[in-house]
């Protein structure tokens, strides 16, 4: 992604987070709200109008860059030692994920039974295994990207299937954002490969929202977690009960 795209993801965000609408922001720059799609739609506007925009949004040009700066392009997977030492150590591991969901060290220690320097020791090592970049003031940046996915059949996956899984479908899925589907069907490869990129592209879309919220009150946000799986398989009980070639 250039960087005029991450600047607009940017500021998209920041309307978001403020409820700024593409009229509203019109009004405020005495413009159509055409205009303002079209500027926002071809990424086509002078300093000075960025200037504006912001200013109209409530929101500092520094911050923006700063921001946009932060979400430039990073590792898409850590490697197999990086997830080895993840895994190894359950409170680094808690630390790890709560730094992917952007929480804050007084957030994590706030919430859960860990002292603040346990988890400041826990963020330089992170930082140590380039899994994020620490900052001045306990402050962090990570060092992966927003379409972050771990090594298929590595150490965490693994984790995940021996100890996440069945506590994860021990829910009822049944609340308000909440859903469980289970669908069957027969394709061919071609297809298959089509559904998954379709898969992909819903991880991505999760982690735009997971970031565009970032900027809202930390009480109006809960933890959520996409778990799919496509693969070729049928149920082990109906295999026993197929007929002999």
């Amino acid at each position: 992604m250039s960087s005029p795209e991450l600047l607009l993801q940017v500021l998209r965000a920041e309307m978001r987070a403020a409820g700024i609408t593409y009229k509203l922001l019109a009004q405020r720059l005495n413009l159509s709200e055409s205009s303002v799609k079209r500027m926002f739609s071809l990424g086509d506007m002078t300093l000075s109008r960025l200037v504006e925009i912001c200013k109209a949004v409530g929101v500092s040009l520094e911050d923006v860059m700063r921001q946009a700066a932060d979400a430039a392009p990073a590792a898409d997977t850590l490697t197999l030692a990086q997830e080895r030492s993840l895994v190894s150590d359950p409170r680094l591991l808690l630390v790890a994920i709560s730094c992917l969901g952007h929480w804050t060290l007084e957030q994590i220690v706030e919430t859960y039974q860990i002292s603040e320097a346990d988890c400041i020791r826990y963020l330089v090592k992170l930082d140590r295994l380039e899994v994020i970049e620490l900052k001045p003031l306990n402050r962090y940046r990570l060092r992966v990207s927003r379409a972050f996915r771990w090594l298929p059949d590595g150490p965490m996956q693994r984790f995940v299937r021996k100890y996440v899984v069945d506590d994860y479908f021990a829910g009822n899925f049944d609340a308000p954002g909440e859903t469980l589907l289970l669908v069957h069907g027969r394709l061919s490869d071609p297809s298959a490969q089509e559904l998954v990129q379709k898969i992909q592209q819903l991880a991505a879309e999760l982690a735009r929202l997971h970031a565009d919220d970032q900027r809202l009150a930390p009480e109006s946000r809960d933890g959520y977690t996409l778990l799919l799986g496509l693969r070729s398989w049928e149920f082990a009980q109906f295999t026993a009960m197929r007929r002999e070639a």
